[in-house]
């Protein structure tokens, strides 16, 4: 009765994992009457319950002394409602379950989620939250599955051997939760265990590795007594059983590896060309540079003259009301819609996770987990969104080495369309094979040189395996707009900043001293002519710029030279859009490292395949 133990949880919380909330704030009023905390294993609903009971408006910030997000919100009569990390005990053994523990002893009332479908394991930590006697109430989840597995739980015999209320719900669908904090006056103590100490050598019994087996061994037989009393095996449902055969086939190699290609090649064909090539050029060109942008410009030169540097600043090529407004409403803005209604999708139909699985292998080589496969894939559409699809790692290491390598080397899908181009007039197959084999081995080589340098190792993925299941089109949505709206308010005042900061290059003119200072670097290491240096200044700006100007500037080289400077743009500094994501989601500290390494390895590549190609002759 207990799920597959494969994979993590695959919500993110909405949370980038730097102590910075994705979702709404709500304002946290001192004089809190009650403090209620939500704990429950992985995989029961925790995330679904806590959105339910706050309305989504929450305040994240990491517990004290660690790097675990606690998302808070209120609820009625001025209580305070806290998640906690899913987890399946309580101890200081690991910083998830020692923050659970300091949440679970320090609050008032306890709302203990767990899953219908796996109650052998998630009674575990109930049971040992009665035992250390803290006013409870236990929801149970996910009856509707259950029911569809063939299982019968009586619900109220459940209630009278834990002695603590138990509401039956379905979170996805609403059911059952309206019922959950008129309850919450009943938390009750419950039965502890007969054997049991009192609360505080309890306590320091399970912090003792030597002697935490001792209550373990007993809490788990009391536990499986438990569920043989109350659950019994009705005749399955069809719907169960292919959504357990959809979830067994999923995992298999062959099934697994074809149906994960597909699904990566529905998100780059959805995000990566139908949203970031087709639906943006609507929305930027024809909607923001054909309407918004000229009215922009026309209300600014109203009352500024065209050639002030004023205009310029706000209204310019680059310009804070220009540049800014058609990055945020005509680029970011469709782009992270669509992606997150993809990855709400895959999430809520458990299939995100099965991805992850047939990954995780290959990826745990360079420091990262199956999840990862999620921001390389959406990195050969979007840079920038792949950035914040890093969110989904578990870890700050994960995300700083998912997040370097995609601002180092994978070229976004506005370059690939250049690349493309370009490649029959640099050699067809041979350079195909030279760009896909350079631009592989840097990647393996980057990663593996972060994954020794970074302390930690890779988070293992041994964790539950959600079941198949149809996703709520209600809750997609809801999510899907929560995530959009938020991180929208978040990235606009760095978008601003970066239009204001390339805009007071271009009237002081340090942007052309920027692109004399490379012409040194253009022609003595690349061996290309001085005018491309300035492909390598508009990359900044944005990528396919920098790809533009290549192509327009490729009749002027030989094949050798475009395969060079197609490389070197191809692992160049990400664009200004992709650079103020990264601000925005490792820090600046972080940001400048990546900015600064880009240029490194992309110049140092560069030049070596410059001479590679005029010793060997192979172009």
């Amino acid at each position: 009765m207990t799920s597959n133990p494969v994979l993590v949880n695959p919500d993110p919380h909405l949370c980038a994992g730097n102590g910075e909330c994705h979702q709404p704030a709500q304002a946290i009023p001192a004089d809190i009457q009650e403090t209620i905390v939500l704990a429950g294993n992985p995989n029961v609903g925790k995330s679904v319950v806590f959105n339910a009971l706050t309305g989504l408006y929450t305040n994240v910030s990491n517990f004290p002394g660690t790097t675990v997000d606690i998302p808070k919100g209120m609820l009625p009569d001025n209580r305070l409602l806290k998640d906690t990390p899913g987890v399946y005990g309580i101890s200081n053994f690991s910083e998830e379950e020692f923050v659970a523990e300091k949440a679970i002893l320090s609050g008032d009332k306890i709302i203990n989620v767990v899953s219908a479908l796996s109650l052998e394991r998630d009674l575990f930590l109930t049971q040992q939250i009665i035992d250390y006697q803290k006013p409870m109430i236990v929801v149970l989840n996910q009856m509707d599955e259950a029911e569809n597995k063939g299982l019968r739980i009586d619900v109220p015999l459940l209630q009278a051997l834990l002695g603590v209320p138990v509401i039956p719900t379905v979170a996805v669908t609403g059911k059952g939760m309206s019922d959950i904090l008129p309850q919450l006056t009943k938390a009750a103590l419950g039965n502890p265990m007969t054997d049991c100490p009192d609360p505080e050598a309890l306590r320091q019994l399970e912090d003792n590795p030597g002697r935490r087996l001792q209550t373990y061994g007993s809490r788990r037989q009391y536990v499986n007594s438990l569920v043989r009393q109350v659950v019994s095996q009705m005749e399955q449902g069809q719907h169960f059983s292919l959504s357990r055969l959809m979830g067994q086939l999923f995992l298999n190699p062959v099934v697994g590896l074809v149906s994960g290609l597909l699904v990566m090649l529905i998100l780059y064909q959805v995000v990566g060309v139908w949203i970031a090539g087709d639906l943006v050029a609507l929305t930027e060109e024809t909607l923001m540079l054909g309407y918004v942008v000229p009215v922009i410009q026309k209300l600014v030169g109203s009352v500024i003259a065209s050639n002030s540097p004023i205009y310029t600043i706000l209204a310019g090529e680059f310009g804070v009301l220009t540049m800014s407004m058609q990055y945020i409403f005509g680029v970011l803005f469709p782009l992270i819609l669509g992606f997150y209604i993809y990855i709400s999708l895959l999430e809520d139909c458990g299939y995100l996770p099965r991805i992850a699985v047939l990954c995780d292998g290959l990826l745990n080589k360079i420091g990262l987990n199956g999840r990862a496969v999620i921001p390389m894939i959406l990195g050969f559409g979007c840079v920038t969104m792949a950035t914040v699809s890093t969110r989904v790692l578990t870890s700050q290491r994960e995300r700083t080495i998912a997040s370097i390598i995609l601002a180092i080397t994978i070229p976004c899908s506005a370059q690939i369309a250049v690349i493309v181009a370009l490649m029959a007039l640099a050699g067809g197959l041979k350079a195909w094979g030279i760009f896909i084999g350079m631009l592989s081995l840097i990647m393996i080589g980057l990663g593996t040189v972060l994954n020794k340098v970074l302390p930690g190792k890779s988070t293992s993925l041994m964790l539950d395996l959600p079941p198949m299941r149809m996703p709520q089109m209600k809750n997609v949505l809801r999510k899907t707009w929560v995530r959009t709206v938020v991180f929208l308010k978040e990235a606009a005042p760095l978008f601003i900043l970066g239009s204001l900061l390339v805009s007071v290059m271009q009237v002081t003119g340090l942007l052309t001293l920027t692109e004399r200072l490379l012409t040194p670097i253009t022609v003595n290491l690349l061996h290309l002519p001085s005018e491309a240096a300035q492909i390598f200044i508009m990359g900044m700006v944005r990528r396919d710029f920098g790809g533009a100007g290549l192509f327009f500037l490729s009749d002027q080289l030989t094949q050798g030279q475009i395969l060079t400077a197609l490389l070197t743009i191809a692992l160049f500094v990400p664009c200004i859009a992709s650079f103020t994501v990264i601000c925005k989601e490792r820090g600046l500290k972080e940001s400048a490292l990546t900015l600064l390494g880009s240029w490194a390895v992309a110049f140092l590549i560069g030049g070596l395949t410059a001479r590679l190609i005029e010793w060997t002759h192979i172009l």
